[in-house]
């Protein structure tokens, strides 16, 4: 399928918007340590977004790859991966705020260096909630692509250094029509002191119609449950 939709998400940019259902959206490392936050939220009705605990409860999981399912608070499948050439993306590690950035990289603002200062997670998320009609309230949980977070035998999470190589590649399918909010910042468990400065590009096309030996909906039980939550809500839509 050729490319409808392409950007380039720079270091500590941000960015947000509606995708449909069926699209592919692939997410592509232009270097290694590449992290990106993603929240995620049915265009159509914005008080159902993606919910984490759901997710890996249902699918008996610390962190996603491909055949993994974002469900949302409804219960139903809102985006699958589809490919990953990774193996691991974290949905625990959070992501990073204003005091975590400035104590760990050091202090910037952008009355001094514009648009060179270090921006926050937190503040990208929130930014890009409130040109959605949405706000800080609206904050949950995150997956950071790329990412690698793995817990001890004492219940702590490390951080996996050296995880994503440059040219790692994810791709999700839409599953509904969503809000994507994204954040190229690190991920808060780095332990790195210099700032990460990985572009990320970003490529929408089309998907192939779901199949019966969908690698997505055949991957738990509980994921076809979510998936037929899904056609039912369309189907009601009419669509």
């Amino acid at each position: 399928m050729e490319v409808i939709w392409s950007k380039t998400l720079e270091p500590g940019g941000k960015w947000s918007g509606t995708v449909g259902r069926g699209k592919r959206i692939r997410f592509t490392a232009l270097g290694e340590g590449a992290n990106v936050s993603l929240l995620m939220f049915n265009a159509k009705d914005l008080t159902e977004h993606y919910n984490m605990p759901d997710t890996l409860k249902a699918q008996h999981t610390s962190h996603l790859t491909k055949g993994n399912v974002l469900m949302s608070d409804n219960g139903r499948a809102m985006a699958g991966f589809v490919d990953d050439n990774l193996g691991w993306h974290d949905p625990l590690g959070g992501y990073t705020t204003r005091e975590l950035t400035d104590a760990r990289y050091g202090v910037t603002t952008y009355q001094e260096l514009r648009n060179g200062w270090l921006r926050s997670g937190q503040e990208n998320l929130v930014t890009e909630l409130v040109r959605n009609g949405l706000g800080a309230r609206d904050l949950s949980p995150v997956v950071n692509l790329f990412s690698k977070v793995v817990c001890d035998a004492a219940g702590n999470m490390q951080f996996a250094a050296g995880h994503c190589p440059s040219g790692a590649a994810v791709t999700l399918r839409t599953e509904m029509d969503v809000l994507l909010v994204l954040s190229n910042t690190p991920n808060p468990l780095d332990p790195s002191r210099a700032y990460p400065s990985v572009p990320v590009r970003i490529e929408a096309r089309e998907a192939e119609p779901v199949c019966g030996d969908d690698v997505c909906v055949n991957h738990r039980p509980e994921n076809r449950r979510a998936y037929e939550n899904t056609w039912e809500y369309y189907a009601l839509l009419g669509r």
